[in-house]
């Protein structure tokens, strides 16, 4: 089992930038692969981006590619999302999620077994 923790949401205007953490405690971190989600309002929750257990393959979802980067430090047991260019549409609770075993990145949120609670980014134009 792995406890999962974001941080690093905030208000942010068009156009600015925003690194989220997701900080993982419990079982072998690097055994899992890990994505990102968010949850906008009114919306259904929606894969942003996804890294395998080494960090050594990524995928995004069309609508964040060119603007978002993610990345993980084994060593540190971190997950790390960087939002570039944010823009309005951007606005959601993001999510950390991991899945066991690490060895290929789902875009389906049923695929992974653990979550975060969440973190608020508000973009404002």
């Amino acid at each position: 089992q792995v406890q999962l923790v974001e941080s690093g949401g905030g208000l942010v205007q068009a156009g600015g930038s925003l690194r989220l953490s997701c900080a993982a405690s419990g079982h072998t971190f690097s055994s899992y692969t890990m994505a990102w989600f968010r949850l906008a309002a009114g919306k259904k929750r929606e894969f942003v981006a996804g890294i395998n257990w080494s960090g050594g393959t990524t995928y995004y979802a069309n609508s964040v590619k060119g603007r978002f980067t993610i990345s993980r430090t084994n060593v540190n047991n971190t997950l790390y999302l960087q939002l570039s260019s944010l823009k309005p549409e951007d606005t959601a609770v993001y999510y950390c999620a991991a899945e066991w075993p690490g060895l290929t990145i789902s875009e389906l949120d049923v695929a992974y077994q653990y979550w975060g609670q969440g973190t608020q980014v508000t973009v404002s134009s």
